[in-house]
């Protein structure tokens, strides 16, 4: 499976799924940019994982100009365009690879990604991104930290395909929280280099994602120490670190 990733807008980025037999663009912001990385290519999907305009703003117009369907949450009613909807547990055929649907609610409360076990590759959208997750904004700690757990027992050589370049500042907080977790330092110190380089970070490792990444790590003391919350729900210490984090 060929998996093209193409920077859009000030930090996204939005995939390109060509399995050899049918093609498929994840969480398209904008046309153009899917129109020429197709090069003659027909688009046959749409797989958007929430209903955020950075993530569907070009929805209509590719369905219009592609004849491509499209495939969204079930529960989100907020899908431009969407023809078929799916929930926890399903799965989606794009040609010969086939994804299983993991709801993953906390950013939004239809969110959902595509997990393509045979390559090893995860679309999470906003849930998990490089270092960080998503704002909480319809969620709770408690569904973020649910949400994250499935992601977590994924196997480590996933690759996380999320949809925005945001690991260098994630890790900067991340090292607020665990400044003395070497892995983290060094994993930090290399993004930098990347980054002066102008080279992305994604996707990444999940297996590195449970060494380094705070937001998966709320169930460890050294987390919930840095926080003040030893001994306390996961979800709970999630919620106060995002909320830390959306102040940092």
């Amino acid at each position: 499976m060929d998996v093209l990733r193409i920077p859009v807008l000030q930090d996204n980025y939005l995939w390109l799924i060509d399995t050899g037999d049918a093609v498929g663009a994840v969480d398209p912001a904008l046309a153009e940019p899917v129109l020429e990385a197709l090069g003659g290519r027909k688009l046959d999907w749409i797989l958007n994982t929430h209903h955020h305009w950075d993530h569907t703003g070009a929805n209509l117009e590719l369905k219009e100009t592609t004849g491509c369907r499209i495939v969204g949450p079930a529960m989100d009613e907020r899908i431009p365009g969407r023809d078929v909807g799916v929930a926890d547990g399903d799965t989606f055929t794009l040609g010969s690879q086939v994804a299983e649907v993991l709801f993953v609610p906390g950013h939004t409360r239809g969110h959902i990604a595509y997990h393509f076990a045979a390559t090893g590759h995860l679309f999470c959208g906003d849930t998990l991104f490089i270092g960080g997750c998503g704002r909480l904004f319809e969620g709770t700690g408690q569904e973020m930290w649910a949400s994250l757990e499935k992601i977590r027992a994924l196997p480590g050589d996933t690759q996380v395909c999320c949809a925005h370049e945001y690991t260098a500042s994630n890790l900067r907080f991340a090292l607020s929280v665990e400044p003395d977790n070497a892995t983290l330092v060094a994993w930090a110190d290399e993004v930098g280099r990347l980054r002066d380089a102008g080279q992305p970070t994604v996707p990444g490792l999940l297996s590195r994602e449970w060494e380094t990444n705070p937001f998966l790590r709320c169930h460890l003391p050294s987390v919930q120490a840095a926080v003040g919350m030893t001994g306390s729900p996961a979800g709970d210490v999630l919620a106060e670190v995002r909320r830390r984090k959306d102040s940092f």
